[in-house]
């Protein structure tokens, strides 16, 4: 190829490690037709990059079309394998501004980003419209296959994915999350014992439960019903979580200071996401079977003995092994016991899942 032409980028440069890096916008059309991912057929050991996850990319070509207004992705870092030189604006040679000249015989290696690359190759392919966006693109230049792996584990390294309770709490598109986080800003009781951050609760905490748990739960008690408007889903939300604390000594036990949350978690499993789930799930069953009276029909739930020495009516249900589980059928096992006690029928499959159950063919 004439080495005469080339591709040339507005640039920003930088530098890390001793090592000039640069920074420019690269329009979405040409995303695809720069950064060719074709290393899928070799092996992990000589791969730049891990190997792409075909089933991540519709998910998140689906956000960016869902979003047009309000999308957003990271940059994309890639190695120029290749000839490549700065040309800085004003002719100074410590000039951080200017244009990076790129042959057009190199390859760029993406070092991180490639499902976004795929995304967005999707996304265009759905709506045209989106060719003049633009994206951010990190340039290193090129030392070879072991730099590059390198690159790619150290831009990972340090990567932790937000927690489910994190990413509830500031995602604003889910209506769902907008509704739990409403009605627990509403009510006393989950106000001051939701941990809004973490999905998982240390031996020393002061809350009862988590967001993603009563998100859970609530999803299982809202699934299928007819649809409603944001303010009928709170209501309603807000007043079935309301009926079933009054139907729960231990939670009014902790708001009142008279038991601390710790104690509960560690001698009874109704702060736990299973148990919640599983109330959800009857919920579900008495609103759609009792629209109109199955408030009154959630009082039974202060006579099951959710205590975790009640082996005998837990132990392969909501824990395997004196341990919380939600492992395999343990959410439908557990709100059996949910439905037995509120006077509900079992459906076709939970009773198959409960008969299995009791022939010992579950544990």
């Amino acid at each position: 190829m004439d080495d005469s032409f080339e591709y040339v980028f507005p640039a920003i440069r930088g530098t890390q490690a001793g090592r000039e890096y640069y920074v420019s916008m690269c329009p979405l059309r040409l995303l695809p037709k720069l950064f060719i991912f074709n290393e899928e057929g070799l092996a992990p050991e000589l791969r730049a990059q891990r190997r792409l996850n075909r089933a991540r990319i519709p998910k998140m070509a689906r956000y960016v079309l869902e979003n047009r207004e309000s999308y957003a992705f990271s940059a994309i870092t890639a190695s120029i394998d290749g000839d490549a030189r700065f040309e800085p604006t004003s002719g100074g040679g410590h000039d951080t501004l200017g244009k990076l000249h790129v042959g057009m015989a190199a390859r760029f290696v993406i070092n991180d980003g490639q499902h976004r690359r795929a995304a967005v190759e999707r996304a265009l392919s759905e709506e045209p419209t989106l060719a003049d966006e633009t994206i951010a693109v990190v340039f290193y230049l090129d030392q070879g296959l072991e730099r590059c792996q390198q690159l790619f584990a150290d831009l990972n390294r340090y990567a932790i994915r937000p927690t489910k309770s994190l990413g509830l709490l500031y995602d604003q598109r889910d209506g769902l999350a907008q509704v739990v986080k409403e009605v627990i800003l509403e009510n006393d009781l989950f106000r001051d014992l939701v941990e809004m951050e973490k999905s998982t609760l240390s031996m020393r905490s002061r809350k009862l439960f988590t967001l993603s748990a009563l998100y859970g739960a609530t999803q299982s008690l809202l699934a299928d019903l007819p649809e409603r408007g944001p303010e009928e889903w709170a209501g309603l939300v807000d007043r079935f979580w309301r009926c079933v604390a009054d139907q729960m000594p231990q939670w009014q036990a902790v708001r009142e200071r008279r038991m601390s949350a710790a104690e509960v978690r560690r001698n009874f499993i109704i702060s736990h996401g299973i148990a919640l789930q599983s109330i959800g799930r009857a919920g579900n069953t008495l609103i759609r079977t009792h629209s109109s009276d199955w408030e009154s029909m959630l009082g039974p739930l202060g006579s099951i003995d959710w205590s975790r020495s009640n082996g005998s009516l837990w132990e392969g249900r909501a824990m395997s092994g004196g341990r919380v589980s939600k492992a395999g059928n343990n959410i439908t096992l557990t709100a059996n016991v949910v439905k037995k006690a509120l006077g509900i029928d079992l459906t076709p499959e939970e009773r198959r899942i409960e008969e299995a159950y009791q022939r010992g063919e579950s544990h």
